[in-house]
């Protein structure tokens, strides 16, 4: 067994297990095999059914099996696994304990997550297994142990699947300051990365290396696999004018179920998974077994689902992002895409979910709600078809997240000042932090800020002898009840003053709502009183409604998919690829109005019954939308044009008043973000929630005591106390930055806001019309949506929008 197979670089137990397959190792398998003896660290860039996670694990398993062979076996933790899901490093240690069961290698192979029994985790810190699979956050408290500084002492190799999933957020952070620590205690050891999207490889390679050294990371990139035979389903009669779910194909994709192995269907948010998961059922005439998968599932509903999916039990399975990165199913045949996919990367990742073999086409089918995501479908096509993926936006490292490591750091031993602070720049995204700022998270740490000094249950750290050490032994309990990235999202109820309840909203729509805002909710045109921790009190009004009621954040269409979309509209020679309704919507609006070009701002004045509407398109996403749309109508309130509200998609933004807008220029100015957002932010719930946020992950204020959780409205009470103490005397407190950088950039997409009205002035085509164009159509019929109530919505929003088509279309 310890014997190098003839031809090969595997031992001969590897070749053999490999050959009783009838499989031959891939090039970039061997080249990760290479790149491991040579001590350097890799990112394999492979597309999904290549063998990536195979090949990550491969030298550890080579390794390992050559030392057992020479009497010399590896005692202790070998090899650490890191995945961004507890599902996928479960169903890794299912597929990776199947070469080392059948090879009789003597390998031991466990996983640690939220999930594993205390007593586990205790013996697995204890003694350890040779390849251990686990989390960020479950490393992160696994660092804040005294043992760890053994534990990991010996550890050669870190593997992180899925790259792309986390590195650009605040888990990537962690994991980032985690892979720091992992360095010191384990100097020189391997990195690598897996991933099958990746637009920028040297950008994970800086991410991925100490101290930015891209030079110490080999590339390995995969050989291309068949490319994927992907179309758009298309309605049997016309692409439909309104909507973005693509439900009136109901009874096409259940045909598409019916006609294949096992089939997944992707929605983009829970709730339309409902729908559609509802939809298919009632179309289901031949009672095929199909289920559905999504992140508020209890684990057992998700546990049962992805068994069945795993034994071959289920014919369909409705899904969201919970399974984009995917457990490994080798029958599914075919994925559907219900609406958009909002990026190209995305929409690979979704692909590579079918089929996983290299040399067989994966099938996949788009289903575009409307007119906009035929193009954004189309967009999508080109752009696999190019290899253009979509760019991962690095940011500096959040500070609540660098506190939240210190405190584990400190858990396990006290440290140095400067020797942390060089530890610290290891990491990439905390490469900049210089000895002022750190001193500021240490004081934050030790005090809790100059506002709360007072208060003992802040002073977590202590310095002594010039060292920083843990005040008290139940700070460390309190850390790892508490560690973690992901701050559940809390609901608020809808009610009146005197108690009625309504209903429920994510308190992600709530935070952008002020004191006076209306907004439609079971059927109504409510006002906002007050919002009271969990409570959003409101009362009945006859005012209309001036904000849509979507809640929580969605996916945003992609730069790359906007731009491409763009470029359609600017060049009629590509018009031939689409339907006959598409081509025509595009020829008439050409001649009722204008089509933007590329970096264009196009607005369009017109009058409707007695509104004057303004579309602008912006092509920003959704996210920007909402933001700039409210805004927009504050100051067109303030400079007395009436408004009466706005409704947005991914393309434009259109608002509606009482009077007409002859200066669309004075409303869209860069100033509005100095000033009306400001203080918009500053009013609304948004800036509160995000403090919520950062102060749990700072470890501010704990979610959970020993043997007691605290509920989201006790948490949220707490939050809400100490942030009326920050923003009276201490505005600049470090959570109140970092609160507000959350605020402005995850929550409203500053970033491309700001890019829009920078050009907004120069880039600016207002066209002032006589009546609504082809264009507007989908976005208005957004606004017949907010005021029909839900048992009358279909029928009632077709009939509008068909009689908007017709007006926008009629060419006199």
């Amino acid at each position: 067994m310890g014997e190098m197979a003839p031809d090969s670089h595997l031992p001969q137990a590897l070749a053999d297990w490999f050959a009783g397959k009838g499989w031959t190792p891939r090039r970039h398998q061997l080249e990760m095999l290479d790149a491991a003896r040579a001590g350097e660290s890799a990112l394999l860039v492979a597309t999904t059914g290549a063998g990536k996670t195979l090949a990550g694990f491969l030298p550890t398993l080579s390794e390992l099996t050559l030392r057992q062979a020479q009497g010399d076996r590896f005692d202790g933790l070998h090899t650490l696994y890191v995945s961004p899901l507890k599902a996928l490093a479960v169903d890794v240690r299912r597929n990776l304990l199947a070469p080392i069961e059948d090879a009789g290698l003597p390998i031991t192979v466990e996983a640690r997550t939220g999930d594993t029994p205390s007593d586990r985790r205790k013996r697995q810190r204890e003694r350890p297994p040779n390849i251990l699979l686990t989390t960020p956050e479950s490393l992160s408290i696994l660092l804040s142990y005294p043992d760890s500084l053994m534990m990991f002492a010996g550890l050669k190799t870190l593997i992180i699947d899925e790259v792309h999933a986390f590195a650009p957020t605040k888990r990537g952070d962690l994991l980032a300051l985690c892979m720091a620590r992992l360095e010191a205690l384990a100097p020189g050891l391997r990195r690598v990365a897996l991933s099958a999207t990746v637009a920028d490889p040297d950008v994970y390679r800086a991410w991925l290396a100490p101290h930015g050294d891209i030079d110490s990371v080999r590339l390995v990139l995969g050989e291309n696999g068949a490319p994927p035979d992907i179309s758009i389903l298309l309605p049997q009669d016309r692409v439909p004018w309104a909507g973005h779910s693509g439900r009136y194909a109901a009874a096409q994709v259940m045909a598409e179920i019916e006609t294949h192995k096992t089939t997944l269907v992707f929605c983009n948010t829970r709730s339309l998974a409902e729908l559609i998961f509802q939809d298919l059922w009632k179309a289901n005439d031949l009672q095929l077994p199909i289920g559905i998968h999504h992140g508020s599932l209890a684990l057992e509903a998700r546990r049962k689902v992805e068994n069945a999916m795993a034994d071959g039990r289920l014919r369909g399975l409705v899904a969201t992002a919970s399974l984009d990165l995917g457990v490994d199913w080798g029958d599914v045949d075919c994925v559907i895409q219900m609406g958009a996919p909002k990026g190209s990367s995305r929409l690979l990742q979704r692909i590579g979910r079918a089929n996983h073999r290299l040399d067989e086409s994966s099938e996949a089918v788009i289903v575009p709600g409307n007119r906009f995501e035929y193009l954004e479908a189309r967009a999508a096509l080109d752009a696999v078809e190019a290899g253009a993926l979509d760019e991962d936006i690095f940011r500096p490292g959040a500070l609540d997240v660098l506190a939240q490591h210190i405190m584990a750091c400190a858990c396990a031993a006290p440290f140095e000042e400067a020797t942390m602070l060089a530890e610290l720049q290891g990491a990439l995204p905390y490469s900049g932090l210089d000895a002022t700022a750190f001193r500021n998270v240490l004081d934050y740490i030790a005090t809790g800020g100059y506002a709360l000094k007072a208060y003992e249950r802040f002073k977590r750290l202590t310095e002594q002898d010039g060292m920083w050490r843990v005040s008290h032994p139940k700070f460390v309990t309190q850390h790892r009840l508490n560690a973690g990235i992901i701050v559940e999202a809390t609901m608020l109820n809808v009610r009146f003053k005197n108690g009625r309840k309504l209903g429920k909203v994510e308190e992600a729509f709530a935070a952008t709502l002020s004191h006076k805002d209306t907004f439609f909710f079971a059927g109504m045109s409510l006002e906002v009183e007050k919002i009271d921790t969990e409570d959003l009190i409101v009362r009945a009004t006859a005012r209309p409604a001036r904000i849509p009621t979507y809640g929580g954040a969605r996916m945003p269409l992609s730069t790359n998919l906007a731009e491409r979309v763009r470029a359609f509209l600017d060049t009629p020679s590509e018009w031939a690829r689409f339907p006959d309704d598409v081509r025509e919507w595009l020829e008439v609006q050409s001649r009722r109005s204008q089509l933007p070009g590329p970096g264009q701002l196009l607005v369009e004045t017109f009058p409707r019954e007695g509104r004057h509407y303004m579309v602008a398109y912006s092509f920003e996403g959704w996210n920007a939308h909402q933001s700039l749309g409210m805004l927009v109508t504050q100051r067109m309130d303030r400079l007395g044009l009436k408004p009466l509200g706005f409704v947005a998609n991914d393309y434009a933004i259109a608002t509606y008043g009482l009077e007409k807008i002859t200066d669309p220029a004075s409303l869209f100015s860069a100033d509005i973000l100095d000033t009306e957002f400001v203080d918009w932010v500053e009013r609304s719930h948004l800036l509160k929630r995000a403090f919520r946020e950062v102060a749990v992950i700072g470890g501010l204020v704990e979610r959970q005591h020993p043997g007691k959780r605290k509920t989201g409205k006790q948490v949220t009470f707490s939050t809400d106390l100490i942030y009326d103490v920050l923003r009276r005397y201490e505005p600049d407190h470090l959570l109140m930055k970092a609160a507000w950088h959350d605020a402005r950039g995850r929550m409203t997409d500053i970033g491309r806001l700001g890019n829009l009205l920078d050009r907004a002035a120069d880039t600016m085509l207002h066209v002032d019309l006589p009546r609504v164009t082809p264009l507007a159509v989908p976005v208005l019929t957004l606004i017949g949506r907010e005021r029909v109530a839900t048992g009358l919505a279909d029928d009632q929003l077709l009939i509008e929008a068909e009689a908007l088509a017709e007006e926008a279309m009629r060419e006199d």
